[in-house]
């Protein structure tokens, strides 16, 4: 468009810039106060902390339904887990990232408990990826990370509609609905001898074997 004579085009220029600035300035502002906010929610679930070192569960929520047979064929059936305590998570073969670090860390926990409270814990991981998750890999993934015998890896070679089902009762993302090995929901859940989920731990944060030790004990007290 052609500038007429006597008028600038450097005021709209200026007044789109100084929109911009208070834009910027408001975005700024809600971002402190959701931060501020977000600390205040930090600050007061320390200060209501419970005695497990993991995070607690929002509420009594019991373990879901389930009958998968892990690597070596043997069916595990989540109704004949009560009065034991379920040690909980969700994992990929194919994943170089997590999953090898869970496995391990679940393994030389429970080397370090004794042999009555091992006996009274059933760990499990369940395929995040069943397609991918067959029995060879499943046993290369287990005999790598030292964890055969340890954990029960459960789903491999099952239908993706019932493991899908099975993801969306969990509330988990699985690998597979991902399109990633390495992304997907890692969680490590340690259900109580009711069956109620109690705490989690999360590789990279508060996932060691002596936070891990320390809450299956607590729940095998439960």
């Amino acid at each position: 468009m052609r500038e007429m004579p006597g008028l600038s085009m450097s005021r709209p220029v200026t007044w789109i810039a100084v929109i911009a600035a208070a834009g910027l300035l408001v975005v700024a502002a809600l971002a402190f106060a959701l931060g501020r906010a977000g600390e205040n929610r930090t600050a007061q679930r320390l200060d209501s902390a419970g005695p497990y070192r993991g995070s607690e569960a929002p509420g009594r929520i019991a373990l879901p339904d389930f009958a998968l047979a892990d690597s070596t064929g043997k069916v595990v059936r989540s109704r004949r887990l009560r009065g034991r305590v379920v040690l909980l998570t969700f994992l990929d073969s194919q994943c170089t990232e997590s999953c090898p670090l869970i496995a391990s860390q679940v393994a030389r926990t429970l080397d370090a408990l004794t042999p009555r409270e091992r006996s009274q814990i059933v760990p499990i991981a369940i395929s995040t990826d069943p397609a991918e998750d067959s029995r060879r890999s499943v046993r290369v993934f287990l005999r790598r990370n030292r964890a055969v015998g340890r954990l029960h890896y459960l789903g491999g070679g099952e239908p993706v509609a019932r493991m899908r089902a099975l993801w969306k009762r969990f509330h988990i993302l699985s690998s597979l609905e991902s399109g990633q090995d390495t992304l997907h929901s890692a969680p490590v859940r340690i259900y109580d001898r009711s069956g109620v989920w109690v705490a989690t731990l999360h590789a990279g944060a508060d996932l060691t074997r002596a936070n891990l030790a320390h809450d299956l004990r607590l729940a095998l007290l439960s």
